[in-house]
């Protein structure tokens, strides 16, 4: 059976790489920090079709995805994708209970956001927020409206890019000055006229993901240098996994693997004396610099 990379899943709060198989099968490797990893790309980067309902349908013409595409799906799937998505607006009728959250990357980087409450803090993981604390829970139309209330009023969006994330991940204060600017916005947004009558307020908790991404006290963590520019068939990464955040690897060396170019590819073991030989991007020292506003296959 072959089995296809789907990137980087976070379960029960651990980092796991995804594959799908040829006959529909899912599985997972489990990450640890630490250890070796080394992997080459095989064949062509396929499409990986729409995940919906706990399951996968898979891409009808089995399409390929180009190498520097951070989306492993066809324009095809994509659409489908987004025709019955809450994050586009096209399935305002989801019953399930949403909560707001705050999520802070660095200083001054926080912003607002909703996920579905059956999820827990899956959604704050896959974003790489380093802390983070729900303000309140509800249908999804007032957690909608109470998001857009508070990005307006707070000054904070609801997206920040990945490449801004990740740079200044080596650089942050500590865990009470983290915890600080959560807390600060949260009594802010509380005590904003206008939340609907359906959104229930939640009590600050703030949470904190340095332990979950490896990092704890982020001490020893690598300054990011570089960052995997795209995946190509023959072209192989190596290095020892360091810490994970969001959809990135840090490993030992400064290399930053954005799993998204992952998925889509099948990965074998390379050579033993295999380095890495893929395209490579260099993240600016001075983003990097300050914050601002294998023992096989995995």
């Amino acid at each position: 059976m072959s089995w296809w990379c789907t990137g980087l899943r976070w379960k029960d709060g651990a980092p796991v790489i995804g594959w799908c198989g040829d006959g529909g099968e899912e599985r997972v490797s489990v990450l640890a920090y630490g250890q070796a990893l080394a992997f080459v790309a095989r064949g062509d980067r396929h499409c990986l079709g729409v995940w919906r309902g706990g399951r996968r349908t898979a891409c009808p013409t089995v399409a390929t995805v180009p190498g520097r595409a951070g989306n492993a799906q066809c324009p095809e799937c994509a659409r489908l994708d987004r025709s019955f998505s809450v994050a586009a607006d096209t399935n305002a009728a989801d019953p399930r209970t949403y909560r707001v959250y705050l999520a802070w990357f660095g200083p001054g980087m926080v912003k607002v956001g909703i996920t579905a409450e059956e999820r827990g803090s899956t959604r704050l993981l896959e974003q790489g927020a380093v802390a983070w604390a729900w303000l309140g829970r509800g249908p999804l139309m007032a957690a909608r409206r109470t998001e857009e209330l508070l990005r307006a009023a707070l000054g904070v969006p609801d997206r920040i890019a990945y490449a801004r994330k990740r740079a200044v991940r080596a650089h942050l204060p500590g865990a009470p000055e983290r915890a600080r600017e959560v807390a600060e916005l949260h009594v802010r947004a509380a005590t904003l006229a206008g939340w609907p009558d359906s959104l229930e307020p939640v009590a600050c908790e703030v949470t904190d993901h340095a332990r979950a991404f490896g990092m704890d006290g982020w001490e020893g963590l690598p300054a990011p240098a570089r960052v995997v520019a795209e995946m190509a068939a023959g072209g192989a990464v190596v290095g020892r996994l360091v810490g994970a955040a969001g959809p990135d690897l840090h490993l030992a060396d400064g290399l930053v693997v954005d799993t998204r170019l992952l998925a889509g590819w099948q990965l074998a073991v390379p050579e033993p004396d295999a380095s890495t030989s893929v395209p490579l991007t260099r993240i600016p020292a001075a983003a990097a610099g300050a914050p601002a506003e294998q023992d096989g296959l995995f």
